[in-house]
């Protein structure tokens, strides 16, 4: 794919988010590779940057099998987080006004003390470099209509990116079962789904040493004092403006939102 194209599909995805409308499938208008796809996440990034956004961190998505069957998409994919995506726990969450088909997932945010550069990371790697684990609400959204992605799409998306929510507890990673720790979420006051660390790839350790090792390939580090989101433990849940959630993780915290 050109470097014109790759450009003006990048600006396309940047104004459907913009004007929160969505767009065609990109996979059902060209054909494109994955690596077309990450360069096409590149241009939206850099326009969103331009704009006076920064980036603070990274995200992994599609890691659990129930994400995965949900959106039929087998594969993880990453994104870019900035500042102009991210709120406190407790804190009312504008999806009204910024997202437009929104859905909320509970995950674990890993927060870095050291630099990891890829390939080569290990499980043992990831948790020297991490200075806490943070329970987490991130909320995605596709600019790509009625969510009908191919891993291409998502991609092209920045990995679907919406806003996110970080809870107000940190724990040292060696302190908690990665793998074993359970996921509770709660939605309007009722019980709404249950996971556990092992959903995502085994282990949210597991993912993120894959994104270290992904964008290693591409010269890309994950920075000290980066927020890395390790990907869904539960299914993705549709959220509308009046909408309370509340993730609750064994042995590190919760996180709570209330949508607007």
């Amino acid at each position: 794919m050109n470097q014109e194209l790759i450009q003006q599909l990048g600006d396309e995805l940047y104004q459907a988010m913009l004007s929160r409308e969505t767009v065609a499938p990109l996979t059902s208008r060209y054909d494109l590779t994955v690596d077309d796809a990450y360069k096409i996440s590149l241009r939206m990034l850099e326009r969103r940057l331009a704009a006076g956004e920064r980036i603070i961190g990274k995200k992994i998505g599609v890691t659990s099998k129930a994400v995965q069957n949900m959106l039929g998409v087998h594969q993880p994919d990453f994104g870019y987080l900035t500042d102009g995506m991210v709120y406190s726990s407790g804190e009312v969450m504008p999806i009204s006004e910024k997202l437009i088909q929104p859905r909320a997932e509970g995950e674990i945010a890993f927060i870095l003390k050291k630099d990891l550069m890829g390939p080569g990371i290990t499980n043992a790697d990831v948790l020297a470099a991490t200075e806490c684990v943070i329970p987490c609400f991130e909320v995605v959204d596709s600019r790509i209509q009625d969510w009908k992605i191919k891993i291409q799409d998502t991609v092209a998306d920045n990995a679907s990116c919406g806003l996110f929510i970080l809870g107000d507890q940190a724990v040292s990673p060696r302190q908690v079962d990665l793998v074993t720790c359970g996921m509770v979420v709660e939605k309007n006051g009722q019980l709404l789904s249950t996971g556990a660390g092992a959903a995502a790839l085994g282990s949210p350790v597991n993912c993120v040493a894959w994104l270290a090792n992904t964008l290693g390939h591409f010269g890309i580090g994950l920075k000290a004092g980066e927020v890395i989101l390790s990907g869904s433990l539960v299914p993705l849940e549709p959220v509308k403006a009046g909408d309370f959630m509340r993730v609750e993780i064994g042995g590190i915290g919760s996180a709570s939102v209330r949508f607007v």
